[in-house]
């Protein structure tokens, strides 16, 4: 099976074209190409280009407990890059189809990819948060007793925000996983824990619903940058730090975002069909 890798800011993805390998990989095989020791390692897995009929191309991404991701901003700008280097696409803008929604992408000449995300949206029933129609802006949760203050939002998948003035990856580690899976969250959510620097800069720590902690991700940036300038935190431009490095943010009057940030190529390969013989329990 033909594979390509590449990385943004730390956050990568095996990239397989279904030309190359057109059976749908099961779940467990999923699971078994992203495992650190046992496949190749990935915070998940993009199948595309697909062929479709309301974009230029679709996509879809998987998580490495074998979940489907409906959006995710470094994997479109990792699918962007990979589409570019088989020079399926130029320096035009392009659209790419996912199952949380239609986004643009486009390649600078500086090799920077933007892709414009969509709308956040705070409405708890298209998160979808538990318990009734409203905003959902400094809600209470209450994990292991203790009440925590945060803000939902849907970019076309589920976050939850957390403002704090001190985070760390322990802390992201620790509520993280508890958070993720809470009843109030039908299905999961990715949690993002953010310290607000000064109004162009944010910092954040990320738990991803499917991954663990991750070093960076665009959908947990678009989130936060949406929840800090809906609170009148921050202007409509601002740097995103994380772990891995920074993304460019710009929200707009109606909250829909454009982040740009870097891709690395990080090489390609083949996975041999003898991986998927091992018993990974």
């Amino acid at each position: 099976m033909k594979f390509y890798k590449y990385h943004g800011l730390g956050n990568d993805y095996i990239v397989i074209d279904p030309a190359d390998h057109p059976d749908e990989l099961s779940e467990s095989g999923i699971q078994t190409i992203c495992h650190r020791n046992f496949g190749i390692g990935s915070d998940g897995i993009l199948t595309g280009p697909i062929r479709t009929e309301t974009a230029d191309f679709a996509v879809r991404i998987f998580n490495p407990d074998g979940s489907e991701a409906e959006k995710s901003g470094n994997g479109l700008r990792i699918f962007s890059r990979y589409l570019y280097d088989k020079k399926l696409v130029s320096n035009a803008p392009f659209t790419i189809s996912t199952i949380g929604g239609l986004v643009e992408s486009r390649i600078h000449e500086d090799g920077m990819i933007s892709v414009d995300m969509g709308i956040v949206s705070f409405d708890s029933e298209k998160i979808p948060i538990t318990g009734p129609k409203r905003q959902v802006l400094n809600d209470k949760i209450e994990i292991n007793g203790q009440e925590i203050t945060y803000c939902g939002a849907t970019i076309g998948n589920p976050h939850c925000v957390i403002i704090r003035d001190e985070i760390s990856p322990e802390l992201a580690k620790q509520l993280g996983p508890k958070l993720e899976t809470h009843p109030n969250f039908p299905n999961r959510t990715n949690v993002q824990f953010m310290k607000i620097i000064d109004p162009s800069n944010i910092y954040i720590e990320i738990w991803e619903r499917g991954a663990g902690y991750t070093l960076a991700s665009g959908s947990s940036s678009s989130a936060s940058a949406a929840v800090a300038f809906q609170l009148g935190l921050t202007n409509q431009d601002m740097t995103v730090h994380m772990p891995g490095g920074t993304l460019e943010i710009h929200v707009h009057k109606d909250l829909s975002i454009t982040l740009t940030g870097p891709v690395t190529r990080v090489g390609e390969g083949f996975i041999d069909a003898e991986i998927f013989q091992q018993n990974l329990k």
